[in-house]
């Protein structure tokens, strides 16, 4: 009787990552093999019995001819997103790291634009995130026929009062008196999922303790409360300096680290300045 061979077992090697606690699993795919599926992604961002992480994020050929490389980005339950600041800083860092990108400045590929990419020193980047689109098609935002500063909609039987942003994905922002004890977990899924963003959201929380200084929390779609959220913070920002409640540059402090960002007009992209760490290095065996 002739034994047979066990199924070959693939590997998926990766780089665990994190940038301000939103943390990463970073897979290569620039040899063309193909991005993981919704199965596969969501089993590698498990916390017990996968990887663990926020975020899959695919680092992959450049799609214009200004950039070193592209990257998507998967969120923990499979689905694809558009936009990820913290992102965007780790697959930056990964790249310096691998000696692709060289110099203090450089071009990356998102799902939705080419980012300029500027070294800080040490583990720090700054990333230009794009123009916020206050349109509420751009977001998009149903039930709105014209940008208002705050927004109303009835949830549960009251009424929430927000404002709303696109930074290649949509967010919703919500002021709150004390950030430890903003309904995040109720209140989160509860807009996310409302009628009013037809495409789900981003649903930040954000404390002003100054005109240079906002506390924020995010609960992400797709992902859930995380440490940080670094387009959530660039919306945040876009959103309360239009407003006129702080000032153009500001320190956000997230649950897991702060992040510096920066709008100098309504017409400039708004530039985010954050860490970029390597946890560590593995192969996943599916």
């Amino acid at each position: 009787m002739t034994d047979t061979p066990a199924p070959a077992t693939a590997v998926v090697r990766f780089s665990k990552m994190h940038g301000a606690g939103n943390d990463f699993v970073v897979i290569d795919l620039r040899d063309g093999t193909p991005p993981p599926d919704a199965d596969l992604a969501s089993r590698l961002a498990d916390r017990h019995f996968g990887v663990g992480c926020d975020q899959i994020l695919t680092i992959e050929a450049p799609r214009s001819g200004e950039a070193v490389a592209s990257y998507r980005i998967w969120n923990s339950d499979g689905s694809a997103s558009q936009q990820c600041g913290n992102g965007a800083r780790c697959v930056a860092a990964w790249l310096v790291r691998d000696g692709v990108a060289r110099g203090d400045r450089f071009r990356l590929d998102s799902p939705l634009a080419t980012h300029d990419v500027v070294r800080l020193g040490g583990d720090r980047y700054s990333i230009a995130m794009g123009v916020p689109q206050f349109d509420p098609a751009k977001i998009p935002l149903a039930g709105f026929a014209a940008f208002q500063d705050r927004y109303a909609t009835e949830l549960d039987g009251g009424t929430v009062h927000f404002g709303a942003v696109s930074m290649g994905n949509p967010h919703a922002l919500i002021e709150v008196a004390d950030i430890d004890e903003a309904p995040v977990a109720v209140l989160g899924p509860a807009l996310q999922s409302s009628s009013a963003f037809p495409q789900s959201a981003n649903i930040g929380f954000a404390q002003v303790i100054a005109r240079d200084r906002l506390r924020l929390r995010v609960y992400e779609r797709g992902a859930g409360e995380t440490l940080a959220c670094g387009s959530g913070a660039c919306a945040a920002a876009a959103i309360l300096i239009r407003r006129g409640t702080i000032d153009r540059q500001v320190n956000i402090s997230l649950p897991g680290g702060d992040l510096h960002i920066s709008w100098p007009d309504d017409a400039a992209e708004v530039i985010m300045s954050g860490p970029a760490a390597f946890v560590f290095e593995g192969d996943w065996k599916q």
